[in-house]
């Protein structure tokens, strides 16, 4: 029992630190984006943790763990699952190998299910009309995260991909990070570029922020965060293991900073600061497959590769004239498929076998998430359209959408 109660606290502080880093997303949206537009953030990234928890309760929990986990059975009958119901597993108090409880492995993976949700509010920022970002948005966090989700962590085919091999990821850079950018980078193509975001040349132009301080505290609020987020994957409070993914996981947000830094210095002669944030966090997605299988050395090769992914994935959506205001898609998708790949070069089991299995788990991950993010998107468009207004995009979402402004002069 005293075990139990060790790895149950441990586990519900992760829990409270990934909750955490949605204060985390919302600041770093903020700082990157508009002024006019601040309201419309905090709304939109409100919505999400919100909704994520009572959807995830309701529906993704039991899509996501057919069988084992569902933390309201009478729902579950609903989409074809049966449960032992509220009452009576409040009566049994289960957990797993003593490790948590069933109320802290469902608070924990809520968590989870939400920050997909975030990852894609950064990258519409600016032009999508709320109701349809949060119909998005529900939609893709209630059916593509928790079916993506169950194929490996619900103990699903990825996880015996072939006879030897299984597809491995440790907290989520392709079940969560690239799962919501993927879903990002459909939504965007669809959505079109901000407003002169591109001249008539089709060059990317840049629209700076309005607060990078305010930036710079919500990447080290996530930062901070992603302790929990992968700290809490070992499922225990186990030192050995906890110390090694906290370790590896700060020594790969510390390289991926350096490497984003210093790569983006040598090809545009400028020392850029938004691009050394998302190199931290680039750092961070590329380390969460695979935290708890490297050694100090590889995690700081992943995380200043991460970091260089993210430098070259910005300069090629500006190529492709794709607008993504926030950096999520080279930060939680091309970060995130490096990571995963990673596993294969540099874990534990690190084989050519390992290495395609965790190639084809990407385009798997990745046909379905796009599918899924596509009818979606396309659904919500032929319902209520995606975009604003020119004018109302010129006068700020605050007050096209909300009818209020974030800050008023005295």
């Amino acid at each position: 029992m005293e075990l139990l109660t060790t790895n149950n606290v441990w586990m519900m502080l992760c829990a409270a630190l990934v909750f955490f880093m949605h204060l985390g997303f919302s600041f770093l949206e903020i700082g990157l984006t508009r002024q006019k537009n601040t309201i419309n953030i905090l709304f939109k990234n409100f919505f999400i943790i919100t909704m994520g928890i009572i959807v995830y309760c309701l529906v993704g929990f039991n899509l996501m763990y057919p069988g084992d986990f569902n933390i309201i059975g009478a729902y579950g009958g609903i989409l074809g699952f049966a449960g032992p119901g509220l009452d009576a597993v409040a009566a049994s108090d289960l957990s797993y190998n003593e490790g948590y409880t069933y109320w802290t492995d469902f608070l924990f993976q809520a968590m989870f299910a939400a920050t997909a949700g975030t990852i894609i509010s950064g990258a519409v920022a600016e032009r999508i009309k709320i109701n349809s970002f949060m119909l998005i948005v529900f939609l893709y966090v209630a059916i593509v995260y928790p079916i993506v989700g169950s194929w490996q962590w619900g103990a699903g085919f990825l996880s015996t991909l072939t006879e030897e091999v299984g597809f491995y990821d440790f907290a989520g850079s392709t079940l969560v990070h690239s799962v919501g950018g993927w879903g990002a980078l459909v939504i965007i193509y669809l959505l079109g570029a901000r407003k002169g975001k591109f001249d008539s040349d089709g060059n990317a132009v840049a629209i700076p922020g309005s607060n990078i301080p305010l930036s710079a505290a919500g990447v080290l609020i996530l930062w901070l965060g992603w302790f929990g987020f992968n700290g809490g994957s070992v499922l225990s409070a186990d030192p050995a293991n906890t110390s090694l993914v906290l370790v590896t996981t700060c020594l790969a947000a510390a390289a991926g900073g350096i490497g984003a830094a210093f790569f983006s210095n040598l090809l545009y002669k400028n020392l850029d600061i938004t691009m050394f944030m998302n190199g931290v966090l680039g750092g961070l997605v590329g380390i969460t497959a695979g935290a708890d299988q490297m050694g100090p050395t590889s995690a700081i090769i992943i995380g200043a590769v991460g970091g260089i992914v993210v430098v070259l994935g910005v300069a090629l959506l500006d190529k492709c004239k794709l607008d993504d205001p926030v950096g999520a898609i080279p930060v939680h998708l091309f970060a995130g498929i490096w990571g995963t790949l990673a596993v294969g070069i540099f874990g534990a089991s690190a084989s050519f076998d390992q290495f395609m299995v965790q190639l084809a788990s990407v385009g798997i991950v990745g046909v379905f998430c796009v599918i899924g993010a596509t009818l979606i998107t396309l659904l919500v468009k032929s319902l209520a359209g995606l975009r604003v207004s020119e004018k109302e995009e010129s006068t700020g979402l605050d007050i096209a959408e909300h009818g209020t402004k974030a800050y008023f002069s005295s």
